[in-house]
């Protein structure tokens, strides 16, 4: 499967080039959710700047009312950026969405072979182990990175 490729012009406007007509980044999140793989280039370099436009994307969900990340999160986020545990931190997200991924897919497979009210206790089942799988895998990565919160919710500094 091709990538479609998406081109930003100095006007700020990107440009399907499969469709032949200008869209916005609404279009491009549509994409997404329809699982059509894009390329975003600058029109006048050539460069690749898919990513600053996935984050322009969830910039703009960010926004709206139903926002994923909390502000703690994005201030934890912030801080890996300039802490040692920046590569550990990376590939513990890549894993967890990963794992999340996969569970995601186990539950509408067992979905599709069941119907009535054990499918919503099966459903209940996997999301609730989803949850604690999540927060295990968070926990150790705290604990291994030395940041774990301790039963006040404060933050333990490397060596305490």
């Amino acid at each position: 499967m091709e990538q479609r490729i998406i081109k930003k012009y100095p006007n700020r406007r990107l440009y399907d080039t499969e469709l032949s007509k200008y869209v916005t980044l609404a279009h491009l999140r549509q994409l997404i959710h329809d699982g059509v793989e894009f390329k975003v280039t600058d029109s006048q370099s050539g460069k690749d700047i898919t990513r600053s436009i996935l984050i322009q994307i969830i910039t703009e969900q960010e926004a709206g009312n139903e926002a994923l990340f909390s502000t703690e999160m994005l201030t934890d986020l912030i801080r890996f950026y300039d802490e040692t545990v920046h590569d550990v931190f990376q590939s513990y997200l890549d894993q967890s969405l990963q794992a999340f991924t996969q569970q995601q897919q186990v539950i509408q497979q067992s979905m599709e072979g069941l119907v009535g009210a054990s499918a919503v206790k099966t459903m209940s089942d996997l999301a609730e182990r989803n949850v604690e799988l999540w927060m295990d895998m968070q926990k150790g990565f705290l604990e291994a990175a030395g940041l774990a919160t301790g039963k006040s919710g404060s933050r333990k500094k490397p060596g305490e």
